[in-house]
């Protein structure tokens, strides 16, 4: 048996009841064979078996009072997963999905994105399966305020620098910030996505989806092309969505759908991103609205009549949540001449789509590289906290270009030398985990 079959045996029979956290280890697993089995330095060293486990994973209660008084438990979770190259980097998820196993795969794919940028932060991930949807303004202060107050234990500007995810904005942080910073008394860069007045950073709301748009082009260049003229298909109309589509507008593109929890729109004539603004960012509204705002659009509710994969499109952009592209749907995507399938969510499709869309010659990029770009923007408000310095947008956003462009490179390479040229799964993972093994093996069985 080989040291990787050795391992994916060791989390199906430990993690057994985490079907999110064994598709993501055991994708980053299988494209590891051709550097793992060339270098048995790595089982000398029991090297991957400390990889695959966090370095500690808490669990822990989360009491608050509705706005009518009575008393609500939830759970919360804060797992940081490795270290080696910087303090634990990672979002929070709000949502009622959110398990240990949803917080262990997000943590684990931390740690390559987090590698990929360049910058010295480790992967780590939390959240709880509270649902900020439906709540006032004070139900999620209360909330959010008793979710600090264990949280504040366990983190620090040098040890663990939570964000935000789903379920976690701008309100969300500033809520726990406050409490953190009246708890520690102390007024310092322990989170990221602040408020610009106090600690942010600008392009930190447009970084992930404007990110996204970046690797892609980066990608059409090195084939002599670019956005002008293509079609795009959107999946989400939350922050990497829309922003994902704006950046794509600005550079010749034609969006041409999203989608939320309740169906999709399809507007031939190309979205109309500041419609999408006013219903999602201001009014919390459903994309219904689209439709009836916009008589060149199509409404299809889940589950009923046609998905956003149906749709005939250049480029493909998963935005919405973990494998929510299946194999029929990369099979549709292949046959209507789709070229390139970027994630911008945290690993939308299946393995089994993925094996396809690659296998059929479509360019894919997975998360841990497409997505990086929030956390890149998230370094970078760390470096400016440090500094107590604030950047402009345009420097910001320069930053982010470069990130992005550097990770393309990285996974590119990669992918090339060890003989898998195009295949950018295998390029991300190999990229992501050279640098994070190597500090590992550098300090010690720790």
């Amino acid at each position: 048996m080989s040291y990787i079959d050795k391992i994916i045996s060791i989390i199906e029979r430990r993690d057994a009841g985490q079907p999110e956290f064994l598709q993501a280890a055991k994708e980053v697993l299988d494209s590891l064979r051709i550097i793992v089995d060339q270098d048995n330095t790595y089982e000398k060293a029991g090297l991957l078996e400390r990889l695959i486990e966090p370095e500690r994973a808490i669990t822990f209660r989360v009491p608050w009072v509705d706005d009518s008084g009575k008393v609500q438990v939830n759970r919360g979770y804060r797992v940081q997963f490795n270290s080696a190259i910087g303090p634990y980097k990672g979002g929070l998820r709000f949502h009622p999905s959110v398990t240990l196993s949803i917080i262990k795969f997000l943590g684990f794919e931390q740690i390559f994105k987090n590698s990929l940028t360049g910058l010295p932060i480790g992967g780590g991930k939390g959240g709880s399966d509270f649902d900020p949807k439906g709540k006032t303004d004070n139900e999620v202060m209360r909330f959010c305020q008793s979710f600090m107050s264990e949280l504040f234990r366990h983190i620090g500007p040098d040890t663990d620098v939570p964000a935000g995810d789903i379920g976690v904005g701008g309100r969300e942080i500033g809520f726990m910030y406050g409490q953190y910073k009246k708890i520690r008394n102390a007024f310092e860069g322990v989170l990221t996505g602040k408020g610009l007045d106090w600690g942010g950073s600008l392009v930190r709301t447009e970084a992930t989806g404007y990110g996204l748009v970046y690797i892609v082009n980066e990608y059409l260049n090195t084939k002599g092309d670019d956005f002008r003229g293509k079609k795009v298909a959107i999946s989400g109309s939350g922050n990497v969505a829309i922003f994902a589509a704006e950046k794509a507008q600005s550079l010749g593109a034609q969006v041409i759908s999203m989608t939320d929890s309740n169906g999709s729109i399809y507007d031939k004539e190309g979205i109309k991103l500041d419609t999408i603004k006013e219903i999602k960012i201001n009014n919390r509204e459903r994309l219904t609205k689209y439709a009836e705002a916009h008589k060149s659009a199509e409404y299809f509710e889940a589950g009923k009549g046609k998905k956003v994969w149906d749709i005939a499109c250049d480029i493909a952009l998963p935005c919405a949540t973990q494998n929510e592209l299946n194999i029929d749907d990369a099979k549709k995507l292949v046959s209507n001449g789709c070229k390139v399938v970027a994630e911008g969510a945290n690993m939308p499709t299946t393995l089994e789509a993925t094996d396809y869309l690659i296998n059929n010659k479509v360019a894919f990029f997975p998360g841990k590289a497409s997505n990086a770009g929030g956390v890149g923007v998230s370094g970078l408000e760390m470096a400016q906290n440090s500094a107590r310095i604030s950047w402009t947008f345009e420097k910001a956003d320069t930053e982010l270009k470069i990130i992005m462009g550097n990770i393309f490179n990285k996974l590119d390479e990669a992918a090339k030398e060890y003989g898998k040229p195009g295949n950018f799964v295998i390029g991300a993972n190999i990229a992501g985990f050279k640098k994070v093994a190597k500090a590992m093996l550098e300090q010690g069985v720790v």
